[in-house]
C-alpha cells in the first residue's frame, strides 16, 4: 500500500511494520536510486539504505509474478546492487504469492541479516504491489 509518513514523504508498506521510503537520487543526472528499507515491531527496528541503477528492475520483477497469477515451481530471487535488499518469491497454494525479504548490511561482509515474510494475492494483489513500487521509484525525477 502506498502512502506518506508523518513528514510527507512516499512510503511504500509491503507488510505490516515493513515499509519502502526516502527515495532519493544522490547523483544529478545519473540513474543511482537509494531508498530506506525498514522492519519495525515491537521487538525494535532495523533498516537499511539500499542502493540501486533505477530500481533494478523490481518493479518489473514484481510485474512478472503478477502475470503468473497461475503459479510457478521454486522460489524465483531478485537483489539490489549491493545486495542489501534480496527478494524471493514464492507461489503458494489458495493462490497467494509469498514474498521473502531479506534486509542485511551487504556484501561481502554481511555482519547482520533480518527476514520476514510477506502474502499477497497473486494476480490482483501483486499488480496492486507492482503499482505501487513503479509509482514510488518514478516518484524521484533523475
Amino acid at each position: 500500500m502506498i502512502d506518506h509518513d508523518e513528514s510527507g514523504a512516499l512510503v511504500v508498506q509491503m507488510g505490516e511494520g515493513f515499509l519502502l521510503s526516502e527515495p532519493v537520487r544522490p547523483y544529478e543526472g545519473d540513474p543511482t536510486l537509494d531508498f530506506l528499507v525498514q522492519a519495525r515491531g515491537r521487538w525494535g527496528s532495523v533498516g537499511t539504505m539500499v542502493r540501486t541503477w533505477d530500481g533494478d528492475g523490481l518493479d518489473t520483477f514484481l510485474a512478472s509474478l503478477a502475470e503468473d497469477f497461475r503459479g510457478w515451481q521454486g522460489a524465483r530471487t531478485w537483489q539490489s546492487l549491493r545486495y542489501a535488499l534480496t527478494l524471493s518469491a514464492e507461489h503458494r497454494s489458495g493462490g497467494y504469492v509469498q514474498l521473502t525479504w531479506v534486509i542485511s548490511d551487504g556484501v561481502p561482509a554481511e555482519e547482520w541479516r533480518f527476514e520476514t515474510s510477506t502474502w499477497h494475492e497473486a494476480g490482483e494483489g501483486m499488480r496492486t504491489l507492482t503499482a505501487d513500487v513503479r509509482a514510488f521509484i518514478a516518484s524521484v525525477a533523475e
